[in-house]
């Protein structure tokens, strides 16, 4: 064999021997990185995903709470507002019907009123009406319907509607003189104001007090 060719074929060999130690490096390479890759995470990062999973669960699970609260009010809620109609359905369904016969006692009363004398027919109407009237009363009491009749009383507005103002002898100023028509309570509501006159101050000692005062 001539040198030139001992030459060519070490330089072939070299040449294979680079090829395969370069595949070589590059197999310990991707080996290095499949090694990392499949690495388990560190301990830290555990720790870090699993206090993030725990925050996420503790605030879904306060959103929960908040809802399972929001709705127990709102259904208590309910149910208060669904008692108090079914109670004020019971207390007041006689409302209209009691306003009605309000004006038959009206009537009978003011009949009561006009019948005078002392004839028998009279006697026994009157004995009649006052009959009447007292079974109206014991009607109107098992029901709870009470009567306003504040003679003597302070005006209350709220259950009292003026029809006049008049000065009266020895009368308290703002107190209930004289009733025209009795008001009456459906347990405890007003069904009918009445119908009063009240008392006021003399023109003159208001006008004196008013003089005095000036002068002061």
């Amino acid at each position: 064999m001539s040198t030139d060719q001992k030459q060519t074929e070490s330089q072939l060999d070299s040449k294979e021997n680079e090829e395969i130690l370069e595949e070589v490096l590059s197999d310990e390479g991707l080996a290095e990185e499949e090694l990392s890759l499949n690495e388990p995470p560190s301990q830290e990062t555990l720790i870090a995903e699993l206090q993030q999973e725990l925050a996420a669960a503790e605030q879904k699970a306060q959103e929960n709470w908040d809802k399972a609260i929001r709705t127990q009010a709102e259904m208590e809620n309910l149910r208060k507002r669904t008692q108090k109609d079914l109670e004020d359905a019971h207390k007041y369904a006689l409302n209209s019907f009691t306003k009605e016969l309000l004006s038959v006692l009206d009537s009978l009363e003011l009949g009561l009123q006009a019948a005078t004398g002392e004839s028998e027919e009279v006697k026994k109407f009157r004995e009649g009406s006052e009959l009447t009237i007292k079974q109206f009363e014991t009607v109107f009491a098992k029901f709870n319907v009470m009567t306003v009749n504040p003679v003597g009383e302070p005006f209350n507005a709220e259950q009292h509607q003026a029809v006049l103002m008049q000065e009266v002898e020895g009368a308290t100023p703002n107190t209930v003189v004289n009733v025209f028509q009795k008001g009456y309570l459906l347990n405890g509501r007003l069904l009918r104001p009445a119908m009063v006159v009240v008392a006021k101050s003399p023109e003159k000692s208001a006008k004196k007090t008013s003089e005095d005062n000036k002068q002061a």
